[in-house]
């Protein structure tokens, strides 16, 4: 038993190697062939930069609840059941 614990002590201890990754290769060089496809999220076709001499106008977002409203209230909430979580009534709260 004794044996057992100094074993995994002296594998605790010895401190681990470390691992040298090597440096990813230099990418290609820019082609006037066709654009590569796009992956994952990337747009297909980015937006191209406005010409020169161009009025860039930026505009805040609406906001989340002018873009997303709230459902109207209902005339009447029933009492919950079991599992139901929505669009009823806690029993006991005030009506």
């Amino acid at each position: 038993m004794k044996l057992i614990i100094a074993a995994a002590l002296a594998v605790i201890a010895v401190p681990a190697i470390a691992q040298d990754n090597p440096s990813p290769p230099p990418p290609p060089p820019a082609t006037t062939g066709p654009a590569p496809t796009a992956g994952g999220y990337q747009p297909a076709n980015p937006p191209a930069p406005p010409p020169p001499g161009a009025t860039v106008q930026f505009q805040p977002s609406v906001s989340p609840d002018v873009a997303f409203p709230p459902p109207p209230p209902l005339a009447k909430y029933p009492p919950c059941k079991k599992g139901q979580y929505d669009q009823c009534m806690e029993r006991g709260s005030p009506k």
